[in-house]
């Protein structure tokens, strides 16, 4: 077995080496929600022109999806960032989650069915930001504790060559970066979901919830 890879120090060392002077590189930027977009976009936008795309089928319910599209156009608008970011929302057909997840409805959060989600969502970043003629494509999920982050640099790299655009190798949880995550999301008073967004996971949180309720009583 190899070592792991630091994907924090890959990023690091990429972003040493990129060109000084002139526009900056162009970054396409999946978003799965505010919190974690927020320490993302603080540390990226020093160093990139970034559209943030948020695509996200998996999310459920349609209410729980608006009102996390509308916290990340909220966050962008009111966060003081070295270069603008643009906000793009991607299609939002619940279907697609549900095609993608068939036959792993019953595997735990954190399983094949999540890696398969992020494989959905990376892919449709990839064809986007190869068709937009961007320079690099990234998401920001590396950044919370219970995302693969191994997994997600896999799939983001093999989509990379697929569609002929450079994935941007990263873990943001490292250098602190989801403890910074959640000052800022209080800083700006962000809506912090307590479940990842699909129902599989919605329903994950509901047991854990009644379970400890139980064990109160």
């Amino acid at each position: 077995m190899g070592s792991r890879v630091n994907y924090q120090k890959e990023l690091e060392r990429l972003l040493e080496g990129l060109p000084q002077g002139g526009p900056p590189p162009r970054l396409f930027l999946h978003a799965c929600c505010a919190p974690c977009s927020s320490y993302v976009l603080e540390y990226l936008s020093q160093y990139f022109s970034i559209t943030l795309f948020y695509y996200n089928p998996n999310i459920s319910p349609q209410e729980e999806y608006r009102k996390r599209v509308q916290e990340v156009r909220r966050l962008t608008a009111e966060m003081p960032l070295k270069h603008p970011v643009l906000v793009e929302e991607g299609r939002y057909k619940p279907q697609e989650f549900v095609q993608a997840a068939k036959g792993l409805e019953n595997v735990p959060e954190g399983g094949e069915r999540c890696f398969r989600c992020y494989e959905l969502r990376l892919r449709e970043s990839a064809r986007l930001a190869a068709a937009g003629g961007y320079d690099w494509f990234c998401t920001t999920l590396s950044i919370s504790p219970k995302k693969n982050a191994e997994k997600l640099n896999e799939i983001g790299g093999r989509l990379g060559r697929e569609y002929g655009v450079r994935y941007l190798p990263s873990d943001f949880k490292k250098r602190e970066g989801y403890k910074r995550s959640i000052a800022l999301s209080q800083e700006y008073g962000l809506y912090r979901q307590d479940y990842c967004g699909c129902a599989f996971s919605r329903l994950e949180r509901e047991q854990r919830k009644a379970a400890q309720e139980a064990e109160a009583t």
